[in-house]
Formats: structure tokens, sequence, C-alpha cells
């Protein structure tokens, strides 16, 4: 999703908004990568803790209490899932320059949490069923 973003014109405010699909492409891809990094972490929680969470912020608060996120990432993930409520249930209120910013500038916090991720995973091979 962060490449289907990264491949849209975010060069200038009026090259994004220039055609609206850029707007609804950025927004879908920003919300499905969003959503991929909680499902992600709720997968870590359930298959490698035992934890069923359902809230978002929640998550990111488990993650850190399992050690897979540390304080400033928590803090970011919590962000996240902010920013994934206003997408989801007050999207009317995120503006296509809000939108744009967030594309232009910000896509290196999903990557962040990835990363995360990535490291956990690489980090605990006893807690990964390779055999999924």
């Amino acid at each position: 999703m962060v490449k289907e973003i990264r491949s849209l014109p975010l060069a200038t405010l009026d090259d994004f908004s220039v055609d609206s699909r850029n707007v609804w492409a950025a927004e879908s891809c920003l919300r499905r990568a969003l959503e991929a990094l909680f499902d992600i972490g709720r997968h870590i929680l359930a298959k490698a803790f035992g934890k069923g969470v359902s809230e978002y912020k929640e998550i990111a608060n488990e993650l850190q209490h399992a050690g897979v996120l540390s304080n400033d990432q928590t803090i970011l993930l919590r962000t996240l899932a902010g920013y994934r409520n206003r997408l989801v249930h007050f999207y009317h209120e995120v503006s296509t320059q809000e939108l744009h910013g967030i594309c232009r500038d910000r896509l290196d916090d999903l990557l962040q949490i990835k990363g995360a991720y990535l490291t956990w995973v690489r980090t605990n091979p006893d807690k990964v069923d390779e055999t999924l």
C-alpha cells in the first residue's frame, strides 16, 4: 500500500488534487495499510501470547507490554490508531490537504512499525509458526 501511495503525484497539493482519483486511491491505500498493521499486531498477540485484543489503541499497549514495541513505537501506533479511526468514522473531516501531507511526509511512520514487527519476528523465531 505504501508503494501504491508513493506512486501517486505527491510533489505538490495541486498535482495530487487535480484528479480526484488520486485522493480516493491515497485514502483507500492509507486506510488499508493502517488496518494491516493492526491486523498483524493482533495476530502477533493472539498467536504468540494468547491475547485477544479488539481495540486498535489497546493493540499498541499490549504489544508494548509483550516487548514487541518500544515506548516510542507504542505512542506512534496509538497515534496511527486514532488516525485510522478518523479515516473510517470521520472521513468527512479529513481534508485533501491533510491527506496529501500525510502521504507525502509521514509514510515512514508505517514502515517504522512494520520494521518493529519484522525485528520481533526475527528475534523470536520460537514464537512464530513457520508452517503457516
